[in-house]
Parts: structure tokens; sequence; C-alpha cells
């Protein structure tokens, strides 16, 4: 590291791009029975003989028998989940997904060296958690292949861990997926896989959500309505057993969001807003972002950006630069693909009043976000 102090004893700072030492690739070969294997690569050293050699590997201890250690370690992977979670609320996913995958993987090898079944089997319940939050985590970044393989991944882990519940709340995940490439038809068909799979009454409650929002987007305004009463009704029995309750130390975690309290008003308002109701819908999408933590900003950014949608059908310019404003300063810290697919709509929305200056200026601001946080 001498390369990087100058001879007045102070460190240099590298120019942008220029390759370092802490810059250099690194690779990290992830098994459960075949041992893992760090690889760390210096691509500047090959064209230096006078540097010690640019490829430096390691094989890592295999993983140990663990007896009672089990259970202590899965309370500790179950905090570290619900920490992973509240970061993932404030930076981008391609941060909190490295993440998440070293986790998973130690977590595959507690389970491998597990002694006893319990202990096994709730290990992978947890992994599935985890595995499923990754998937989200990918498609937020805009991958949805790469999302819907580590649902598939989830679904292994919780099968094989007896979740049979998780295995139906994977169905909305997919339907997730489905609604925001606005395929109407996929969602409903995987909400209601997910709620006939389902005993659990917060899963059948979130399935029945994304049920609405499918028939919102196919303009079935009865059968949107249905759905949302059966999952008022479903969350609130939820509610009653505990089920939407942030859980203790060493429970498992809530299942669905946990940062989303006037969830129920968001999702009434996004199927109103695509039903056509706009008036209507702004009432609901106002009180929904009222209910979401400020610390929630991944969450209070992607629903901003649909309040300010709903705003710009109905008019109101001005409180659209204002909400544009906040959601656009997040952004490319979250670096969220579902917030740019909703401000690249709200974009084409506003270009039909080329002379309103509020319009131009959240036009303006919304142009800079998309480039600087775009793929």
């Amino acid at each position: 590291m001498s390369a990087l102090v100058s001879d007045q004893g102070q460190p240099e700072i590298p120019a942008a791009g220029a390759p370092t030492e802490w810059t250099m690739p690194w690779m990290l070969r992830m098994s459960v029975d075949r041992g893992n294997e760090f690889v760390a690569y210096d691509e500047t050293a090959s064209a230096d003989s006078s540097r010690t050699p640019g490829l430096m590997s390691w094989k890592m201890a295999s993983f140990p028998d663990l007896d009672a250690e089990a259970g202590d370690a899965l309370t500790h992977f179950s905090t570290l989940f619900a920490e992973y979670r509240r970061l993932g609320q404030s930076v981008g996913p391609v941060i909190v997904t490295q993440m998440l995958v070293a986790t998973m993987n130690a977590l595959r090898g507690v389970a491998r060296s597990a002694s006893r079944d319990a202990d096994r089997q709730a290990t992978l319940r947890l992994a599935a958690r985890y595995a499923e939050y990754t998937g989200w985590m990918e498609q937020e970044a805009g991958d949805d292949a790469a999302s819907l393989w580590w649902t598939d991944r989830a679904v292994a882990l919780a099968d094989t861990g007896g979740d049979a519940e998780f295995v139906a709340y994977t169905m909305v995940r997919r339907a997730d997926v489905a609604l925001y490439r606005t395929d109407g038809r996929a969602t409903v068909e995987y909400a209601r896989r997910a709620e006939e799979q389902s005993r659990n009454n917060r899963i059948r409650g979130l399935a029945a959500q994304r049920r609405a929002q499918g028939h919102a987007l196919l303009g079935e305004d009865a059968a949107c309505f249905r759905s949302l009463d059966r999952a008022a009704e479903l969350m609130a029995r939820a509610a009653q057993e505990g089920l939407d309750e942030a859980p203790s130390t060493g429970a498992e975690p809530v299942i669905g969001s946990m940062h989303l309290a006037g969830l129920a008003d968001f999702v009434a308002g996004w199927c109103l807003h695509d039903l056509g109701r706009t008036a209507e819908a702004l009432g609901h999408l106002e009180s929904g972002l009222d209910a979401v933590p400020v610390h929630a900003r991944r969450a209070r950014a992607r629903y901003a950006a649909r309040l300010a949608l709903a705003l710009a059908e109905a008019g109101d310019l001005k409180s659209v630069y204002t909400l544009v404003d906040a959601v656009t300063s997040s952004v490319s810290v979250v670096d969220s693909a579902t917030i740019r697919a909703d401000l690249q709509r709200l974009l084409r929305r506003l270009n039909r009043w080329p002379r309103d200056p509020d319009a131009r200026r959240a036009v303006d601001q919304i142009a800079a976000a998309l480039h600087t946080g775009g793929r």
C-alpha cells in the first residue's frame, strides 16, 4: 500500500478509474459441500515484473459440525436479515444483494452442519426468506430473470425446510413481477394460486391485494373491488392473529413488507388509479404515503412517484413538482427500477403541458434523475 502514500507522508487519492489495490476484482466461490475459495486478481501486476504475483487465492475452512450452537446462530441470522431489509430501504440493491448472497451461503452451511433435523429445517426456512428478498432486490435492479431465479431458490429452500406457506407466498412475488410488467392476466393467476395454496391469512390477504391490482389493470371494476374487500377482511384477521407484527428477536420474519403500515390504502389507490378513478385514488394514495415511515426511503419514493402520477392526471402540477423533488433525490441512491418505471410514465404525462413552468421543472428533474440513475 506504500504506493498510495506521498513523500510528505500524506495519502494520495488515485485518479478516477485508476487501478489500486483496493479496487482489484475479488471472487468468492461458494459451496456447502466442496469448500469455499477466495480469489483476488490484480490486473496491473502482470505488466510489471517487479510486482508480486497478481493472482492470490486460498481455500476457506469447511463448515464445522454444529450441535446446540445452530439454534443460537439462527437467532443472529434472523436479526441480521431484519437489518438487511432496513438497509435495503436506503441503499441500492447491488450493495444489499452481495451481502444477502454471502450470508445465504453461510446459512446453507449451517443447515448442512446442523446435527438436529429441527435446526436444519429452521435454517433452510430462514434461507428461503433471504432468497426471496434477494429476488426483490434483483427486481428493483431491473433484472426480472434474476428475480425469478432467486424466487425459484426460495421455493426449493422453503420446500426442503417444510414451509408450505412460504412456498405459496412466492406466488405473490411472481404476481409482483407480472404486475410491474403490466401483465394483468398473469398477476391475477399467480395471486389466485397463492390464495388457493395458503391457509395463512396474511399471505392470502397479500394475494388478494395483488389480485385486485391485476383486475384493475384489466379494467375489471367489480372483480377488483371484490378482491379489495376480501383482502381487507383477511388482513384484519391476520392483525388479530399477530401475523402482521414485527417479529421478536429470533422469530421468523414477517412475510411481505415490514415498512408499509398503509399498504391497504396504497393498493386501493393504485387500483382506483388504474381504473381511471383518479379523484378517488388521490385520497387513498395520500393517506398511504403519510403512513410510510421517513426512514423507509425506497418505499416512500416508490409510492410518492405513484401519487405524483395521479396528481398529474388530476392536473395538480404544482403538487407534482413538490413530490418529484423528493422522489428524484432518492432514485439514484436506492437505484430502483420500479421507481424509474413510474417516473418514465410521469415524464410522458407531464409532456402534455409543454408551457407550464411547474411541469417543465418537474420534467427537467425527472430527466436528470433517469440519466444518472439509469442503466
